[in-house]
């Protein structure tokens, strides 16, 4: 039999116990993986086991991609209309509405993003997602298309059968919902792989996707390690559809696998080098609150963080010298503390590598303007750092960090600032600060990346698409666009009476 994962919160902000299964989840039921082997969960802010899951292995794909083929042939996919898939949906957003604190304190507690951040942004943005796609389940549709009278032809939006779908740790619950909203509405059944390092909420959500109603196979969630399930899914001869979030370099991976495979086709948001370009003329305050709002929310864990700030040659002082002001005044520490801003790096192995990242740029002569340190002394805290002084060949100017180090640039004019911004190999998001509506306008046009924010940053909503350009990922997660991911068009011609 599975573990029992079991954990009694005492914070300020959440109190209660929590207890569930921690097994593999697959057709409905939670079971040890196939080598009845285990992987601890660490709590980031201690370097303590939380707990330990049941491992997944390549033949528990190979067992949960039979139950997702016999759900998509026999309950689900074409079997089940979208009204009724739209009512599971609801129920699912529901459920996940009644144990929102619970799924907010499970992040906090694997994961070290604040609770509060966890409960209004992660959980809040997680139910919005499932409730929207909800609403398209039924409205999929395809169109009439005129050729002659002696024929009708028209297009199917058809789900693709049995998708795999690999998540990663900076956002596991929103980076779930994610995924299953649009595949589900599209009637495909899933075999899911969450990180390793943050698999709680992933598994939390498989009970309540099971309360919910949803039939035995729809869903199935494997946690384990890369290598193994990530790739299995990734080569699997009988999964039709491979989407992955996370780094570039595990994304040419997943593709690779997925070509030498069965040519699945692959959707991929990954890494990002964001500019966040700030003018003479923008308000000065407010972008020095959005800029710390860019590049530290979620300790800097955020795939379009604005992490290269670009502040033109006018403002530049003032802005480093208040923008190190406000960094400094940021509350790192306990994510369940209700003022805490920034907790913990995901990992030991993430801190060393952010750490990594800040003694190469203090090497190569860039200035720490504030942080560059560790904070306190357990758990994998990093204060938040700025650097100055810094040139394009920097790694810390040219390589996603993934933590909380931003480095400021002074610009002199807008061909000047997108000529610097646009030199990167990732085009994932940008962000320009400007009282100039025409100049607004055209420097978010000329950026080379799937997402534009003006006189603000890291704003996200389920009917907007977001994904990125370059080496930032292939295809588009949220909004309409999103069901395209998971639907084949078939075009269906019937003869009207015309005779060879």
């Amino acid at each position: 039999m599975p573990a029992v994962f079991s954990h009694q919160f005492d914070a300020p902000t959440f109190k209660g116990k929590v207890s569930f299964s921690t097994g593999i989840f697959i057709n409905g039921q939670f079971t040890d993986g196939s080598d009845g082997t285990t992987i601890d969960v660490i709590n980031p802010t201690n370097g303590k086991v939380i707990t330990s899951i049941s491992e997944a292995t390549a033949k528990d794909v190979d067992t949960a991609v039979d139950a997702a083929q016999k759900a998509y042939d026999t309950v689900w996919g074409l079997n089940t209309p979208g009204a009724q898939r739209s009512i599971l949906l609801t129920k699912l957003a529901n459920l996940m509405e009644a144990n929102a604190d619970e799924l907010a304190a499970l992040e906090a507690l694997d994961n070290g993003k604040t609770f509060n951040w966890a409960r209004n942004a992660d959980v809040a943005g997680s139910i919005d997602c499932i409730r929207y796609y909800a609403g398209w389940a039924d409205k999929v549709v395809g169109q009439v298309s005129e050729t002659t009278e002696a024929k009708l032809t028209y297009t199917r939006h058809e789900p693709i059968g049995v998708v795999g779908q690999i998540i990663p740790w900076n956002f596991p619950l929103l980076m779930m919902s994610w995924k299953l909203g649009p595949a589900l509405a599209t009637g495909n059944t899933i075999v899911l792989k969450p990180s390793e390092f943050t698999p709680l909420t992933a598994i939390r959500m498989c009970h309540l996707i099971a309360e919910a109603g949803f039939p035995p196979g729809v869903v199935n969630v494997l946690a384990g390690y890369g290598n193994t399930v990530g790739n299995a899914i990734s080569s699997h001869m009988k999964i039709e559809k491979v989407a992955f979030t996370g780094s570039t370099l595990v994304g040419r991976k997943i593709m690779e696998a997925a070509a030498k495979s069965n040519l699945k086709n692959v959707t991929l948001e990954l890494g990002g080098k964001s500019p966040n370009i700030i003018y003479d003329d923008a308000d000065l305050e407010q972008a020095v609150n959005w800029a710390a709002f860019g590049i530290f929310w979620n300790h800097g864990q955020t795939c379009c963080a604005g992490s290269r700030i670009f502040v033109q040659e006018g403002i530049y002082d003032e802005f480093l010298k208040r923008f190190t002001e406000k960094a400094r005044s940021l509350k790192v520490g306990d994510p369940f503390a209700p003022d805490t801003f920034q907790g913990p790096q995901v990992s030991e192995i993430q801190y060393n590598r952010i750490m990594d990242y800040i003694k190469s740029g203090k090497e190569a002569g860039a200035k720490v303007e504030v942080g560059g340190e560790r904070h306190g002394t357990e758990g994998y805290f990093i204060k938040p750092t700025i650097f100055s002084g810094v040139n394009p060949s920097m790694k810390i100017v040219q390589e996603e960090i993934f933590g909380p180090v931003g480095v400021v640039i002074k610009f002199k004019d807008q061909e000047d600032v997108i000529r610097q911004a646009n030199d990167t190999v990732y085009g994932l998001a940008a962000a320009v600060f400007t009282q100039n509506l025409n100049r607004a306008i055209t420097t978010a046009h000329r950026l080379k990346a799937g997402t534009a924010w003006v006189n603000c940053v890291n704003q996200l909503h389920s009917n907007v698409p977001f994904g990125g350009f370059k080496q930032s990922g292939i295809g588009r997660e949220l909004g309409e666009y999103a069901l395209h991911n998971y639907t084949a068009v078939k075009a269906v011609h019937i003869n009207l009476g015309h005779q060879m």
